[in-house]
């Protein structure tokens, strides 16, 4: 029996838990004492992931240092926060973390895995793809990629980890399972203002398979496979995340398009990584020499550029081959 620890007590971390209790029983880090509270007293998150009755297998602590016992511990605290949290954790050296953040860190433009290495010496793997929280919370189905460089590692993950309706496929491509993670949460931003400025079906379609290609252009040249991003953590993710308001990204994008107040729409406690994400992207993408302008569009959204403006912009760039 595997005994799972969950530094993060967000939607998608409460919801690994929800489907990992039926593999062993799981430890759920939370910041938030009330929600350890609730989670203890009521098997619920309701600030995160409200209306999902969880598993009793799920105790919630706000002691980083309970983490020390589990056999795989998975880390699902926002990507700006990955290298504060990892330097507290005091986790024994032997215990695999898996990383589910999705973003790339301010300044050091560093991979979550990066970040870790940079800390920890922990054997890591990174747990990336298409799967809303409520929908992987309620047993329904889900396919993912685990992806690490260490092939028996990763085999080994995915044995402890997979559940009927969630579905582990394992992959060597950590930098490209990375990079799908974080460029898509721009481009579902760019989606949801789409959206929300009501320009059409036509326009969210251009918008994905242009913005699949940024994907793909800034990946390679960050060492990743073209065919990862093709894959689920890549084209998968930006899928889902493009096409529903069920994705905090492209709820915020909508808000966006309509003119709402970027402050009004970045308020509550769930993050839309894709935010803080942007800005890091468009510099790291500069410094890479890669031209990615729809997440240079989406920055200058965020930026407080107007929205016709800036969709104004992105038609008038000069014509040219696929």
């Amino acid at each position: 029996m595997t005994r799972f620890g969950i530094i993060g007590a967000g939607a998608w971390g409460t919801a690994l838990g929800a489907t990992l209790a039926g593999n062993g029983p799981v430890t759920l880090w939370a910041r938030e004492a009330e929600v350890v509270a609730a989670i203890n007293e009521t098997s619920e998150n309701p600030v995160f992931l409200p209306g999902i009755q969880l598993p009793a297998a799920i105790t919630a602590t706000s002691n980083l240092a309970d983490m020390a016992a589990c056999d795989i511990a998975l880390v699902v605290v926002p990507a700006q926060h990955l290298r504060s949290v990892l330097a507290q954790a005091a986790l024994p050296p032997t215990t695999p973390l898996v990383l589910c953040a999705k973003g790339i860190e301010a300044g050091t433009h560093d991979l979550m895995v990066e970040v870790a290495r940079a800390l920890v010496p922990n054997p890591i793997a990174v747990l990336s793809g298409p799967s809303f929280a409520a929908e992987v919370a309620r047993g329904l189905p889900c396919a993912i990629t685990l992806a690490c460089a260490d092939a028996g590692l990763g085999e080994r993950l995915v044995t402890a980890m997979a559940r009927p309706s969630f579905r582990l496929y394992q992959s060597d491509d950590v930098v490209g399972a990375e990079i799908g993670g974080a460029v898509k949460n721009v481009l579902a931003i760019a989606c949801g203002v789409v959206e929300g400025a009501g320009l059409g079906f036509n326009a969210r379609a251009a918008l994905i398979a242009r913005g699949f290609a940024e994907m793909t252009r800034f990946g390679v040249a960050r060492g990743a496979r073209a065919e990862t991003l093709a894959g689920l953590s890549g084209l998968g993710d930006l899928v889902l995340t493009c096409s529903s308001e069920n994705s905090r990204n492209f709820r915020l994008g909508v808000g966006l398009g309509q003119g709402r107040p970027l402050a009004d729409l970045l308020a509550g406690p769930a993050v839309a990584e894709g935010a803080a994400t942007a800005p890091v992207l468009v510099e790291a993408a500069r410094a890479a020499g890669v031209e990615m302008p729809i997440s240079e569009a989406v920055a200058a959204l965020l930026a407080g550029a107007s929205v016709g403006e800036t969709i104004s912009a992105l038609l008038a760039r000069p014509l040219k081959a696929e």
